[in-house]
C-alpha cells in the first residue's frame, strides 16, 4: 500500500465530514491512505460518537496496526467506544507483547472481558506471556516470528514466506530450528535472496547467535540488540527451544522507559510517581528524600555555626557562600549524570578502573577549579579590593571543585557495586553533599589565611 503524510488540515476535514455523514466509501478511500502515524493521530481527534463508527469504516484487520501505534490513552478510549467483541478481533492482528501491555495497564474485570472474547489458541498464549516476570525478555517478545527447518531448500522456504510472512511481526530474521523446535540458527532475507533456489538452509544459516533467556532482564535485551545492531534478538528456554523473539521497536521502548526511570530516580522521584497517583502516594514517594537532604542540609547550617567567628571578622565572606555552593553542586551534578550514563550504556567490559574515574574527574575538576578560581580572584578584586578575600574564595573553589567531581563520579560507582540502581545517586544527594563539603573548605581555608594576617 502506498502510504501519503500530510499536514494539510482540509484533508482531514475531508475525512471529519465523511465519518459525520456516514459516508464510508469516502472514509476507507482517505483515511487507509495515511500512515498509521497520521491514522491515530485522526483518531485521537475524532469525536466520541465519531470514534464509536471506526467499527463500521475498518475492519479489525486495518484498524490493529493503528491501535499499536496509540498512546495507552488513546488505546483505552478505543476500548471504551468500540465494541468489546470488535477489540478482542482486534488483537488476533496484533503483536503479542503489544496487546500483553495493554492488558496490563487496564482494569482486572475488563481484561477478564477481553480475553474471554479471544480466540482460544491467541488467548492462551496471551495468558503466558502475560504469566512471565515484568521488565524481563518473556514478557516484552512476541511468538509471532517465522521458523524453518535446516533441511529445506532456499526455494520451499520462499514458498513458505509468501503463505505465512504476514503473520510474523518480522521477516528480516528466519530462524532455524530441529524437529522439536531448538534453535540452530538465524537465516537473514538478505541471504535467502541472494542464495540459490536448491541451496539448503544449513548451508547459509549464521550459527553463532546472540540470544537471551527468557527471565533476562529487559534492560540487557536492549543492550545486546544494540551492540550487534540487530533488528530481533532471539528468547530461548534453557534447553535451547525457540520461544520467541524481542525486536527492536519494543527495545526503544524499554529504552524510553528506562530512561524515564532513571530520570526519575535521579531527581529523586520513584517510580510510583507517574503523575497519576494519590496525593499521599506522591507524597509518601518525596518524603524519604527530603527528610534525607533536611538532615544533610541541617550539617551545612552547623559548619556554618562552627566558623560563626571567622563569619564575624569579615563579613563579605557570607555574599559568597552561594557562589561555592551552587558551583560545587553543578560540578558534581555533572560528574554524576556522565557516570551514570557510563554504568547504565556502557557494558561491563567498557567500564574503567575505579582509580581511572578518579584520575580523570580530578583533573577535569582542577582544570574547572582553576577557571573558576581565577574568574572570581580578578572580579573580587575588583570591587572589594582585598587580595586576601580574593584569595580565600579562589582557593576555595579550586579545591571545592576539584573534590566535587570526584564526588559526583565515584558515588554511583560505588552504589552500583552494591547491586542498587546507581541513578538513585540522585543530583539533590550529591548536590548536598557537595554543599556541606564546599562549606567546610571554604571556612577553613578562610579561618587559616585570615589568622595568618
Amino acid at each position: 500500500m502506498r502510504w501519503i503524510r500530510t499536514n494539510d488540515s482540509n484533508y482531514f476535514e475531508d475525512i471529519f465530514y465523511a465519518a459525520k455523514t456516514n459516508d464510508k466509501q469516502t472514509f476507507r478511500k482517505l483515511f487507509l491512505r495515511l500512515h498509521q502515524k497520521d491514522q491515530m493521530e485522526l483518531f485521537h481527534q475524532l469525536y466520541p460518537e465519531k470514534k464509536k463508527k471506526i467499527a463500521e469504516f475498518l475492519t479489525p484487520k486495518e484498524f490493529a496496526p493503528v491501535l499499536e501505534f496509540m498512546e495507552l490513552v488513546d488505546q483505552k478510549d478505543a476500548v471504551h467506544y468500540l465494541p468489546a467483541e470488535y477489540m478482542a478481533e482486534t488483537f488476533r492482528y496484533m503483536a503479542d507483547d503489544n496487546v500483553v501491555r495493554f492488558l496490563n495497564e487496564v482494569e482486572d474485570g475488563e481484561r477478564d472481558a477481553l480475553l474471554a472474547m479471544m480466540d482460544e489458541k491467541d488467548r492462551f498464549m496471551v495468558e503466558k506471556l502475560m504469566s512471565y516476570a515484568p521488565e524481563t525478555a518473556g514478557s516484552i517478545m512476541t511468538t509471532r516470528m517465522l521458523t524453518i527447518l535446516a533441511k529445506e531448500t532456499v526455494g520451499e522456504v520462499t514458498k513458505k514466506l509468501k503463505i505465512i510472512g504476514h503473520n510474523a511481526e518480522t521477516i528480516y530474521y528466519l530462524y532455524v530450528v530441529d524437529e522439536d523446535g531448538r534453535l540452530l540458527g538465524v537465516c537473514s532475507l538478505r541471504d535467502l535472496i541472494l542464495s540459490p533456489e536448491t541451496e539448503r538452509i544449513e548451508n547459509i544459516m549464521f550459527t553463532e547467535i546472540a540470544h537471551v533467556s527468557i527471565s533476562e532482564d529487559q534492560e540487557t535485551v536492549a543492550r545486546l540488540i544494540q551492540d550487534y545492531d540487530l533488528l530481533a534478538i532471539p528468547v530461548v528456554a534453557k534447553d535451547f527451544t525457540l520461544l520467541g523473539i524481542v525486536t527492536v521497536d519494543d527495545v526503544i521502548d524499554v529504552m524510553e522507559e528506562e530512561v524515564t526511570e532513571d530520570f526519575k530516580e535521579f531527581s529523586a522521584i520513584r517510580k510510583a510517581e507517574d503523575g497519576e497517583g494519590t496525593v499521599i502516594q506522591i507524597a509518601r514517594a518525596r518524603i524519604p528524600w527530603i527528610v534525607i537532604l533536611i538532615f544533610l542540609g541541617m550539617v551545612s547550617a552547623n559548619l556554618i555555626g562552627l566558623f560563626e567567628e571567622t563569619l564575624e571578622s569579615v563579613v563579605a565572606l557570607a555574599a559568597f557562600i552561594p557562589i561555592i555552593m551552587d558551583s560545587a553542586g553543578n560540578v558534581g551534578t555533572q560528574s554524576l549524570a556522565v557516570a551514570v550514563r557510563r554504568l547504565t550504556v556502557d557494558s561491563k567490559e567498557k567500564q574503567p578502573k575505579l582509580t581511572t574515574i578518579i584520575r580523570k574527574e580530578f583533573g577535569v575538576g582542577m582544570l574547572i577549579g582553576m577557571a573558576a578560581a581565577l574568574a572570581v580572584f580578578l572580579l573580587v578584586w575588583i570591587l572589594y579590593r582585598d587580595g586576601m578575600l580574593a584569595g580565600v574564595i579562589g582557593l576555595s573553589l579550586f579545591f571545592t571543585l576539584s573534590i566535587s567531581a570526584v564526588i559526583g563520579a565515584i558515588v554511583p560507582v560505588i552504589i552500583n557495586k552494591m547491586k542498587i540502581d546507581p541513578a538513585i545517586a540522585s543530583g539533590p544527594f550529591i548536590t548536598t553533599l557537595n554543599d556541606t563539603l564546599g562549606l567546610f573548605i571554604y571556612f577553613s581555608i578562610a579561618t587559616v589565611m585570615l589568622k595568618g594576617t
